[in-house]
């Protein structure tokens, strides 16, 4: 089953005369959004940021948001069609190598791997997915859905979760040195790195949505895709915190 797309203007009500809003008013509107519904408030996250989580839970999320990763790269090439300069390209081509790797960098997805590593899991574990929950599969298949068939200033809208993602590596970052010593410090290279790399990306892609949402309708549109992708992050950890037979952790 495919997942329904959103409405394009499902995050935002249009107010006086349907004109634009300034830039300054459009980007307080995004990053207010991404604030308030960034994953960061779900109870999930914020019981494995207090220590809180058993390693069987904490297992299950690694496990579980390996599919989100390993689809970010995918989901990154169908927004690379969609660009027709060059500079753009070769612009949105790093964030795929940031994940799937370069000469000299194995990139985000091995690091996730060796975070699994770190946790006791198998990476054939990782990579047979057999483990994936079906709620973590629809969203994130919704989540490709929508960058593949939506316009190019959607597909980059959602991306605007990494305009509040790097607060949340930082926190992660200290909760899994105080909460779970048992993880190999080696395994948290994927958080270290995504730092300086989600406030690059949430940087480059705030200035392409901002300059190409020129009436209040493509604003709107941008509003309601990155409030979809907020709601893709809070079903994955939906999904997790019920786990496999669908009942509270």
């Amino acid at each position: 089953m495919t997942p329904v797309l959103p409405a394009p203007a499902c995050a935002a009500h249009t107010d006086g005369d349907g004109s634009p809003w300034p830039a300054e008013e459009f980007e307080r509107r995004l990053r207010e959004l991404a604030t308030r519904r960034y994953h960061d408030r779900h109870p999930f996250n914020q019981r494995m940021h207090a220590g809180r989580l058993s390693p069987e839970e904490l297992r299950r999320w690694i496990v579980n948001r390996f599919h989100y990763q390993r689809h970010i790269p995918i989901k990154d090439a169908l927004i690379l069609a969609k660009l027709e300069r060059p500079d753009l390209r070769r612009s949105w081509l790093r964030r795929i190598q940031d994940h799937d790797g370069r000469e000299g960098d194995d990139g985000g997805i091995e690091r996730w791997l060796r975070l699994g590593e770190a946790a006791g899991l198998a990476r054939a574990d990782l990579w047979s997915g057999r483990h994936v929950l079906p709620g973590v599969r629809f969203a994130v298949e919704g989540y490709v859905n929508l960058c593949g068939t939506r316009p190019v200033l959607e597909a980059v809208a959602a991306s605007l979760t990494e305009l509040v993602a790097p607060t949340i590596m930082v926190t992660r970052i200290g909760a899994f040195q105080d909460h779970y010593p048992w993880i190999e410090s080696d395994g948290l290279a994927y958080f270290e790195r995504r730092v300086d790399q989600g406030t690059r990306d949430g940087r480059e892609a705030l200035s392409l949505v901002l300059s190409w949402a020129r009436t209040r309708d493509q604003q709107e549109a941008a509003l309601g895709a990155l409030a979809y992708k907020c709601e893709v992050l809070w079903s994955l950890l939906d999904a997790i915190a019920l786990g496999p037979g669908g009942s509270p952790c």
